[in-house]
């Protein structure tokens, strides 16, 4: 066999093994449905469940990365947290070896009549045959699922068998042997195991590579040992890349994943070989086999998780020091961490926490309103991720706010209580729906954006003053709310009555616009986008602070509110209106803005 045709063979065997690898995963993901991932972080009460149910999932589901990548999206979520993460990391490492295990069934072969029955071709040919029965002649969903593992099983086989096959003849070649007597220097052995595993994304795929080589005679223990070591942190790199985009937490966690294997390599490696510079261990020149490599990769893993788990809490001290809080990242944890369960017991405290987690919400929610419009300005792309992070914060407070504030519904209150509690519940939705419409406000600056597309220099001058009014009525909102100022709250309904009025006014000129060739459709669609936000802005606006003014009424109807204030305008909103048109008339803001200054 030439170098060419030897390399292209170990090259498809390795395509072979990682679809094959790949298609079984799925297939038992899907059979599983959600039950995995529900079990992954329902039942992590302690770390040793957790370093069992991360063993169990891994060995299922073939793969520490998806396993810990599937923890990232829920410590990054906020289902999980990330103490409790550390146990199920641990415990995929230690499941991902099982793989190895599996493997070795591709080594068995003979030349009697029963081996022939359990020979790898053999197996392979029936699993492969059944899979194909199930997957292409049954109707049933988890039929379709377990042809999919069979058949993932079967091709996994074959990339085991054409890498070995490929490699074979290199068996009695002594450049080779002399190139991996070479890997037995533990740096270049941890080196060539950590860079080879994060071009394959796979420790599976890996240590499978490593045990059709053993099959050659040419690895030995001093050989295996450091590319092992190796292969656990060069695991770490599909995680790593899989945080980028997630909160402090989802970092935190992916790195968890680097340091479980990165101080194992560090304390067994440095143990081993301080040992073996004063024993001269005998075994180190022993050859290795499929089997054998199996058993060093379990052991090596095992080991490490019997020596790390009992330091959890510390692992755990390390990650945030070296990701550390930012003063915003420890408000918002401060703003939760003002929703005692303790504090349900007394309402008139739980309610004041509330309102003060409330206040964090709303002045986020503000902030992220006026970073989406800025986007309009100077587009980056930095900028617009964090108005999406920021929004999954906000829905964050919504849902742990308002799962709080059910809590103490049914408690014994008070009328004022009571009322107190509805007028949070009902401005939590609101305030959580402004953050909203600064996304659907990012997604308009970002394709405008990308398709270099800009509005006309008289749209640009109406946005302007549209754009000023609703800082206005969202800054009058926030204050309002925050106060408690139901003086600030009453100017917020003729400002919106202002914004609603204005913005119909700018669709009609932008339409005129359209019609004279003024400007082109795709900026009239964008344009009408952002009329529409920010007119729905200004109605939650308008939301939060009738909620303020009627909860000081008798009775709360939100209806018969806004209709008497619309239809008995009395000379106070009356004047407030007329202000409003004034101060942003399109003619006269120019001149405005000059007086103001």
């Amino acid at each position: 066999m030439s170098k060419i045709s030897m390399v292209l063979t170990l090259l498809s065997g390795v395509a072979f093994f990682l679809f094959g690898m790949s298609l079984m995963g799925d297939g038992l993901k899907k059979a599983a449905g959600n039950k995995l991932e529900l079990i992954l972080y329902r039942l992590t009460s302690n770390p040793l469940k957790g370093v069992l149910l991360g063993t169990v999932v891994t060995a299922v589901i073939q793969s520490s990365s998806a396993t810990t990548v599937m923890v990232v999206g829920f410590v990054n979520s906020g289902m999980m947290k990330v103490a409790q993460s550390i146990g199920i990391i641990m415990g995929a490492n230690i499941g991902t070896s099982i793989t190895g295990w599996v493997l070795c069934l591709s080594y068995i072969d003979g030349s009697g009549s029963v081996a022939n029955l359990l020979s790898t071709a053999t197996i392979s040919a029936i699993v492969a045959i059944i899979g194909i029965g199930f997957k292409f002649f049954s109707k049933k969903h988890s039929h379709n699922n377990v042809g999919d593992i069979m058949l993932g099983f079967a091709i996994l086989m074959v990339g085991m068998q054409t890498m070995s096959s490929s490699v074979s003849s290199l068996k009695d070649n002594v450049y080779f042997q002399n190139v991996f007597t070479m890997f037995s220097n533990p740096f270049m052995g941890i080196l060539v195991g950590i860079l080879f595993t994060a071009i394959l994304q796979s420790a599976s795929a890996s240590v499978g590579i490593l045990q059709a080589l053993s099959m050659t005679g040419a690895i030995t223990f001093a050989t295996a040992f450091p590319i092992t070591l190796g292969i656990g942190v060069g695991a770490a790199c599909p995680v790593l890349l899989s945080s980028m985009g997630t909160n402090k937490n989802g970092k935190r966690t992916a790195l968890i994943y680097l340091l479980n294997d990165s101080l194992g390599m560090v304390i067994w490696g440095g143990i081993f070989y301080l040992a073996h510079a004063i024993v001269h261990f005998d075994f180190i020149t022993t050859t290795m086999t499929p089997v054998r490599i199996a058993l060093l990769n379990t052991v090596y893993r095992t080991l490490t998780v019997l020596v790390l788990a009992p330091f959890i809490r510390q692992i755990e001290k390390l990650v945030f020091r070296l990701i550390k809080d930012s003063p915003e990242d420890m408000e918002e944890q401060a703003d939760f961490d003002l929703l005692e369960e303790r504090f349900i017991a007394y309402p008139a405290l739980a309610l004041e926490q509330s309102h003060l987690a409330m206040n964090g919400m709303a002045k986020k929610s503000r902030k992220n309103i006026f970073r989406a419009l800025s986007l309009f300005v100077s587009f980056s792309p930095e900028k617009y991720q964090k108005v999406q992070e920021k929004e999954a914060l906000i829905d964050k407070y919504e849902d742990k706010l308002g799962t709080y504030l059910m809590q103490l519904t049914v408690r014994e209150m008070t009328e004022q209580q009571s009322k107190q509690a509805s007028k949070l519940l009902h401005t939590i939705s609101d305030f959580e729906r402004l953050s909203d419409h600064a996304v659907n406000l990012s997604y308009a600056a970002q394709e405008l954006y990308e398709k270099k597309l800009s509005f006309s220099d008289e749209a640009k001058y109406e946005l302007d003053v549209l754009t000023s009014a609703v800082k206005e009525v969202v800054d009058l909102t926030v204050n309002a709310f925050v106060n408690d100022n139901l003086s600030l709250a009453t100017q917020v309904e003729p400002l919106r009555e202002c914004i609603t009025a204005l913005c119909n006014e700018l669709k009609l000129r932008h339409v005129s616009r359209l019609s004279h060739g003024k400007c082109k459709l795709e900026q009239g669609f964008a344009f009408n986008d952002v009329l529409t936000n920010l007119d729905r802005i200004a109605a939650h606006c308008s939301n939060i602070a009738v909620a303020l003014i009627e909860l000081e009424a008798a009775d709360f109807d939100t209806h018969e509110y806004l209709k008497s204030i619309r239809e008995l305008k009395n000379a106070a909103y009356t004047a407030s209106l007329e202000a409003y048109e004034q101060k942003y008339d399109i003619n006269g803001f120019k001149k405005g803005k000059k007086k103001a200054k």
